[in-house]
């Protein structure tokens, strides 16, 4: 029997993500939901294209103040070609840590965990190469932006 390949990270594109305010829906069937609105930012790398706004991510926030993270959006190339972009993860922290996260402030990324997994649609033959791949995302939250480091898994 042959032993699988180790996989191993590669840098494929950095992502800036440019948020609106959240909308906090409070407690819900579900628990407590947020919506941030995604209102623009851009990609850069392996691909190049601004992100549209429009998009949002979806958060649920689990009784122990970690993030479930649900976020689609929408970016265009230079060339007119539409990718999809939806990243689910998780944010986790210290209570105090997570607090000044929701309420907005900058906290030193070190002093949380925020990983994303991202998956990517398009039509275009350029970028069709991406859909084929699984991403992993090391990620920021800042006060009105998400930043991220996408590394293809190969």
């Amino acid at each position: 029997m042959t032993s699988p390949t180790v996989p191993s990270l590669e840098p494929a594109f950095e992502v800036v993500v440019q948020l609106g305010a959240p909308e906090d829906f409070g407690t819900t069937r579900a628990g407590h939901r947020r919506v941030v609105p995604i209102i623009g930012g851009e990609i850069t790398g392996l691909m190049t294209a601004g992100i549209l706004a429009g998009g949002a991510d979806w958060q649920l926030v689990r009784p122990d103040g970690a993030l479930e993270i649900d976020g689609r959006y929408c970016a265009r190339t230079a060339d007119g070609e539409l990718v999809y972009l939806q990243v689910c993860g998780v944010r986790s922290g210290p209570p105090d840590v997570l607090s000044a996260l929701l309420a907005g402030d900058d906290v030193d990324p070190s002093a949380y965990y925020f990983r994303t997994v991202v998956s990517i649609e398009t039509s275009s033959s350029a970028l069709a190469h991406l859909q084929h791949a699984v991403f992993v995302a090391s990620c920021i939250r800042e006060a009105t932006t998400v930043r991220y480091t996408a590394y293809r898994v190969t």
